[in-house]
């Protein structure tokens, strides 16, 4: 199983629609990838580690499949559609981590 990480660095004077991620975007993936797609979590960032600090990211999204092929078979050709979404919730670029679930 592995995880597809999209990770929004939480940037001063960058936006970022929670509601708009978790209810809009999110389900339109959701759709877009089909079965494929084994589950999916949102996380929005709160603290850093220190006392008083800000989240290193304010929002996170995760993805799980069971493997990067049956990822990559998906979304290819989604992409565009996907990354097409994302000026409607966000001016952040995002970063993106797969990786596989050991636990």
């Amino acid at each position: 199983m592995i995880k597809v990480s999209v990770m929004y660095p939480n940037t001063p004077g960058d936006k970022f629609d929670m509601d708009y991620y978790c209810n809009t975007h999110m389900p339109l993936v959701a759709e877009l990838l089909g079965d494929a797609l084994k589950g999916g979590a949102v996380d929005s960032g709160l603290a850093g580690g220190a006392p008083g600090s800000s989240p290193a990211f304010i929002a996170m999204g995760h993805i799980t499949f069971d493997s990067v092929e049956s990822f990559q078979q998906s979304f290819g050709p989604n992409a565009e559609k996907i990354m097409a979404d994302l000026p409607n919730f966000t001016n952040i670029q995002p970063q993106i981590q797969i990786s596989e679930i050991k636990l």
